[in-house]
């Protein structure tokens, strides 16, 4: 047997290793699961519409996001939450976590929703005031 041959029975193990590790190289799914109460509100991402509550979305980066749910009969929510990266997505780890098959992160949101003030509650001096604006504006025309 010569060299050549000698040196690729030997590396023939290795390779068949790394190769097996490079196919079962996984992706880490990322995804936001959003809740909030009571269900059915429209929600924008970073003031994108991505749907309606319960909702679940893929996200890319970990970090702070502009959050607003808006719904009929309901304040409009304005907040931000942050999507957290895990431990073993820092760098160092992440690389052995990337080989891992049919990884998965879930970051869950819940939001409260508070009821719209009936008009019946505001305050009557600001709903007298705007009385008086409608009028005037129906005298000018």
């Amino acid at each position: 047997m010569n060299d050549y041959n000698a040196v690729m029975l030997r590396l023939a193990p290795t390779t068949a290793i790394a190769l097996v590790c490079l196919l079962s190289i996984g992706c880490v799914e990322r995804r936001l699961l959003i809740t909030s109460e009571p269900a059915g509100a429209l929600v924008y991402l970073n003031d994108q519409e991505v749907g309606r509550t319960p909702l679940e979305v893929p996200f890319t980066w970990y970090g702070t996001y502009d959050v607003r749910l808006e719904r009929d009969g309901y304040q409009t929510v304005q907040t931000q939450q942050v999507a957290e990266r895990p431990w073993w997505e820092t760098p160092g780890p992440d690389l052995f976590a990337e080989a891992m098959p049919d990884k998965r992160v879930e970051i869950a949101w819940h939001l409260k929703m508070t009821p719209a003030q009936p008009a019946s509650e505001t305050d009557p001096e600001r709903v007298l005031d705007f009385a008086d604006q409608l009028r005037e504006l129906n005298r000018r025309d």
